[in-house]
């Protein structure tokens, strides 16, 4: 529930009473807000590496990723109210992914990175740190369901409550939507509680500059001082607030700038992107220049914490005192 703090007649709560998911008239609109927007942020220390968003038109669930475990977590989505219907949708859904084998897991990892020769193995082990790699045996041992529905849909809620006190690893997370001043507000909880750092504070994120779909967007990020995001993401942008520090990673090199986010979100239809302009805090390398950087293995050692390095925005995020942290030992690595 949201309350509005009121001091009218000293000081008190004032209930604020959630809407229908309306605005949004198809349930892809919620899909991609999660998937695209929130993924990154509200679930930035849940370690998931996503392989699939669900394609139209074919009978399957929202989101399928991968855990460290290589147990495949489903995840699925619902406006409104959903009932009972829904939740044996969902366990459908589940069973047929159960008779997934390593190489239906790849397939679907190749087609949603739109990169035929990537190794599901190779790329499990860099996103989780792991070594020796996970054994193509062990994926897909367990599944695990995750139902994502309004906070308002009792059957929903006591339909999953039921299959959860008969042994089945299902999970939900509620959402609410609120009307205030006219604008629409989308309220979310994530797991295992809801500890996910404010996203409207400062943060500092490391950011891959999508090597391995584009060697150019390095330079593109670089010479027009953004950072930006192309295609089917670009709407991660939208994660980033004025002030936030980013990081850019060029993967297999490291850290190779610094920026502080300055403007709003901008639009480059030629390049099908969104971008934020930055303000560089470090020296910005050059196209034909040596590519200096501090790599994977140093910026670990200089938090002491790894990293998500599967995600084009890498959590966890960092405070204030971190990015400071980290950005001190870049200079001195550049220097």
């Amino acid at each position: 529930m949201l309350y509005k703090l009121t001091q009218s007649s000293g000081a008190r709560f004032e209930a604020i009473d959630p809407i229908a998911f309306e605005g949004f008239p198809k349930e892809k609109a919620l899909e991609d807000l999660i998937a695209q927007n929130l993924w990154d942020v509200l679930f930035e220390n849940n370690n998931l590496m996503s392989i699939r968003q669900e394609r139209a038109w074919q009978p399957e669930a929202d989101i399928y990723a991968l855990n460290r475990q290589g147990d495949l977590v489903i995840f699925e989505l619902k406006r409104d109210a959903a009932g009972n219907g829904a939740v044996h949708q969902a366990l459908r859904y589940c069973e047929q992914a159960s008779r997934y084998r390593y190489e239906k897991l790849e397939e679907m990892l190749r087609k949603y990175r739109k990169d035929d020769s990537l190794c599901l193995s190779k790329e499990h082990s860099v996103a989780f740190d792991l070594e020796p790699a996970l054994p193509e045996s062990q994926f897909n041992i367990r599944q695990r369901l995750v139902i994502i529905g309004t906070a308002g849909d009792t059957e929903l809620i006591r339909n999953v409550e039921y299959w959860r006190s008969r042994g089945l690893p299902v999970d939900f997370i509620p959402y609410r939507i609120y009307r205030i001043g006219g604008e629409s507000f989308f309220e979310f909880f994530s797991l295992p509680y809801d500890q996910h750092s404010n996203p409207g504070d400062a943060k500092g994120v490391i950011f891959d500059t999508n090597r391995s779909y584009d060697e150019e967007a390095i330079w593109y990020m670089c010479e027009h001082s953004r950072v930006a995001a192309f295609g089917g993401i670009q709407g991660i942008v939208h994660s980033f607030n004025k002030g936030d520090i980013v990081f850019l990673y060029h993967k297999g090199s490291g850290i190779v700038a610094v920026g502080k986010v300055k403007s709003d979100v901008k639009a480059d239809e030629v390049k099908d992107a969104l971008y934020r302009d930055l303000q560089w805090m470090t020296p910005v390398p050059r196209k034909g220049a040596e590519l200096r950087a501090m790599s994977a293995a140093q910026i670990k050692d200089t938090m002491g914490f790894n990293f998500w390095w599967a995600k084009t925005m890498k959590p966890p995020f960092l405070n204030k005192e971190e990015s400071l942290k980290l950005l001190g030992a870049l200079k001195a690595i550049l220097a």
